[in-house]
C-alpha cells in the first residue's frame, strides 16, 4: 500500500528524483521523461472521462487504462534486473496487453473501415482521446529509446503503449458516433 504523508520533500530541488529502486536521476533522464509522458497520458485521459460518464462501458476501459498506466509507469520508474531485490517490483505483464487487443477487436468490430485518416476533432470526447493517443505515442517512443540505453527495460511495457495508442484511435471512432461523425482528412484540399 502506497502512503504519502508528506507532499513535498525537498530532495529535488537538486533537480534529482528517486526511482523505486537504484540510485537518485536527473529530472531530464530519459527514463524520467518515460514516466512522466505515461503520467501525462494518464492525465489527459482523466480530460477524457468528463467526457465519457454517460457511456459507463467505455469509462470503465479508461478507468481501467488509468489504473494499468500507473503498473506501467512504475515498472519505467524501477530500472535495473528483477533478480537480488527483496521485493517483487510492479512489472506490465501480458495479460493487460492482452486485454487491449481485445478492447480494440471488440469496439473495431461496429466501425466502417476508414477510406482516410482521421483528423483529431468531431467530439469532445474523441479529441481528447487523440490528445490522449498522441502523447501515450510520445511515451512510447520514449520507451523504446529507454530500452536502447538500458536493455533491461521491460518489452512488455513497450508493447502495451503501442497498443494502447491504438485502442485510444478506436475510441476517439466509437465516441464520434462510431464513425460517422469522425473528421477525415482530404489530402490537398487547399492547395
Amino acid at each position: 500500500m502506497v502512503k504519502l504523508n508528506k507532499i513535498y520533500t525537498r530532495t529535488g530541488d537538486d533537480g534529482t528524483t528517486g526511482l523505486v529502486s537504484g540510485p537518485r536521476r536527473s529530472k531530464a533522464d530519459i527514463r524520467v521523461e518515460a514516466y512522466g509522458s505515461i503520467d501525462e497520458a494518464n492525465s489527459t485521459i482523466g480530460l477524457v472521462r468528463l467526457h465519457t460518464g454517460a457511456d459507463p462501458q467505455i469509462d470503465a476501459v479508461l478507468a481501467r487504462i488509468q489504473n494499468d498506466l500507473f503498473d506501467v509507469g512504475s515498472d519505467f520508474a524501477t530500472p535495473g534486473a528483477d533478480e537480488g531485490l527483496t521485493y517483487e517490483p510492479l512489472r506490465a505483464v501480458q495479460s493487460q496487453v492482452d486485454w487491449l487487443e481485445e478492447q480494440i477487436d471488440l469496439y473495431n468490430e461496429q466501425l466502417e473501415p476508414l477510406k482516410s485518416f482521421t483528423l483529431p476533432g468531431g467530439s469532445a470526447a474523441s479529441a481528447h482521446l487523440h490528445l490522449a493517443r498522441t502523447i501515450v505515442r510520445r511515451a512510447e517512443r520514449v520507451g523504446v529509446a529507454l530500452k536502447d540505453v538500458e536493455p533491461e527495460t521491460n518489452p512488455i511495457a513497450v508493447k502495451y503503449l503501442n497498443r494502447l495508442s491504438d485502442l485510444l484511435f478506436v475510441l476517439s471512432r466509437v465516441t464520434n458516433d462510431n464513425g460517422s461523425g469522425d473528421v477525415l482528412w482530404k489530402p490537398g484540399q487547399f492547395r
